[in-house]
Parts: C-alpha cells; structure tokens; sequence
C-alpha cells in the first residue's frame, strides 16, 4: 500500500510537473512571438528611416509618380520593369521581360551593389553595405501596399 501511495504520488507529482513545464513554454513561445513581432516592426521602422536617402529619386503613395526612379509601390513581388510610365535601362526591361521579379534575395544583391547585381543599370546608388540595415530597408518595402485609393501618404 505504502509502494502504491508513494507511486501514485510520483506520478501525479511528474504529472504536475509536466503540466507546470507546458505552461512555462508556452509563456516563453508567446512572449518570443510578441519579440519576433515588435522586432518585425521596429525593422520596418528602421527601414523607412532608411527609405528617406532613396526618396531622393523614387516616390511612394496612391498619388505618387515616377521620378529620377520609378515608384516602388508593391515593390516586392512585383515584376521586374513593370512601372508603366518608366523609362527603364535595357537591362531592367530584359529582366521583366524575361519573367525576373523583385524577390527579397533580388532586393538584397540590388541594395549591396546595383551594378553588379544587375550589370546595365541607369541606378546611381553606391548600395548599402550593411547587411541589417538592408533587410530593415527590404522590410520597409515589403509593406509599400499603396493601390488602395484612400491611401494617401506620399513620401518625397
């Protein structure tokens, strides 16, 4: 009886602990999940920072037009030299042309070093060297979703 009791006791004690050390995780995978978002956000905010030295020549925004450089509404995704109204280099137009997109490993080689990246290309940027300072710039432009009219934020 005793032998019973003192198992019965371990189990439930196992049981507890096993219950206690569920609810820590998922304490910890919540509290991870707020952080991976917070720095999701503050990526975006570094980038739109960032964004300022490229509003030099593009614009943003439902009422934005191209400039020096095309708009980067829906960047991301978007095909290669498909701004209508833009006069791309033959190697931007041979790019869309041939089906390439602006894929976020495209937009990182393109930040780096735009020449190299895409040989022929009219952009006068010297790129970004840091690493972290493109993926926050990336971010930023991942969330330039501006075809709905009633938007009406321009950066210039």
């Amino acid at each position: 009886m005793a032998l019973k009791r003192a198992v019965r006791g371990m189990n439930r004690l196992a049981r507890v602990a096993i219950w206690v050390a569920g609810l820590v995780l998922t304490a910890l995978t919540a509290i991870g999940l707020a952080e991976g978002e917070a720095r999701a956000q503050s990526s975006a905010d570094r980038g739109e920072e960032l964004f300022r030295v490229c509003a030099a020549c593009h614009q943003i925004g439902s009422g934005a037009r191209n400039a020096v450089g095309p708009i980067l509404n829906n960047i991301v995704g978007r095909r290669i030299g498909s701004r209508s109204g833009f006069r791309y280099s033959p190697a931007m137009a041979s790019a869309g042309a041939d089906g390439k997109v602006w894929t976020i490993e495209l937009l990182d080689a393109f930040l780096a070093d735009a020449r190299a990246a895409m040989r022929g290309n009219r952009m006068a940027f010297a790129g970004l060297r840091d690493p972290s300072q493109r993926a926050d710039l990336i971010a930023y432009l991942a969330t330039l979703n501006f075809d709905d009219p009633s938007e009406s934020k321009i950066l210039k």
